[in-house]
């Protein structure tokens, strides 16, 4: 390997480099049909329950009488890579990677592409959590002891009022935004870095809107809430990862480039 290779290969991403390209991608997902959005939004719904599930599964299977919060909530994280690797829409992405392009061009075309993008996006991703529940709740897709694991999961997932949701839902929708800000710089580790970023998501309690939705609609369908409740964590959570997404991360990444650019 020639040495001006070797030299670009260590060389790490600049700011201004990763915010070129996290706004590519924002206006690449801007200018894709609705359709394809909803339909990959679906997808995405569907792939995060798997991190409900799959931390039932393990709470089901590890052995009882002592502490396996730690262990339990590895499970967090699967539905994640999927959605991640598999290149998805999910709604807490959009809070940074179509923000940015807006950012730099704040005219009325791009706001309300924005806003039809983040409409389409967390209405698909509802659908697709709430058919898992439906599915996990009626259809079979749960043996009972799975179904019991899957509520106590839930029930501690959206247990809060809506004030501490909100609040627990901020750092959730910080860590997304700096996990898409970190992944042009992940080369080949991407997976490891979903994995920390969604599992102090979970180990911390703090609170994700698409994730979390799952769960609630999980013990709305079992009757353990009410709707009302189940829609009140939804409200709040949605409302603390826009915050830590747009308003925080989103906003401190164009401030510390926007004069480079």
């Amino acid at each position: 390997m020639s040495s001006d290779k070797n030299v670009e290969r260590r060389l790490r991403l600049s700011s201004p480099t990763i915010y070129e390209i996290v706004s590519t991608e924002g206006q690449e997902e801007l200018s894709r049909p609705f359709s394809s959005l909803g339909w990959s939004g679906l997808a995405a719904g569907i792939c995060i329950s798997f991190s409900m599930l799959a931390e039932a599964y393990l709470k089901l299977h590890l052995p009882e009488g002592q502490d396996n919060f730690l262990l339990e909530n590895i499970g967090y994280t699967v539905g994640f890579i999927i959605v991640i690797t598999a290149r998805l829409q999910l709604f807490t992405e959009n809070t940074i990677t179509v923000i940015l392009p807006l950012l730099e061009r704040k005219i009325m075309r791009n706001f309300i592409r924005t806003a039809k993008l983040w409409t389409t996006v967390f209405f698909t991703n509802m659908v697709g959590t709430f058919l898992v529940a439906a599915l996990v709740v009626f259809a079979g897709f749960a043996t009972a002891d799975q179904l019991g694991a899957i509520v106590d999961v839930s029930r501690h997932a959206v247990e809060g009022q809506p004030w501490d949701i909100f609040i627990r839902g901020i750092p959730a929708g910080f860590l997304i935004a700096a996990l898409v800000w970190m992944m042009p710089s992940a080369r080949g580790t991407e997976i490891f870095i979903i994995f920390l970023m969604t599992y102090l998501i979970a180990i911390g309690d703090f609170t994700h809107v698409v994730a979390g939705s799952a769960e609630a609609f999980v013990i709305a369908l079992t009757g353990d809430i009410s709707w009302g409740a189940a829609f009140t964590y939804i409200g709040a959570a949605g409302a603390g990862n826009i915050i830590g997404g747009t308003g925080l991360f989103a906003l401190l990444t164009y401030a510390q480039v926007k004069d480079e650019m």
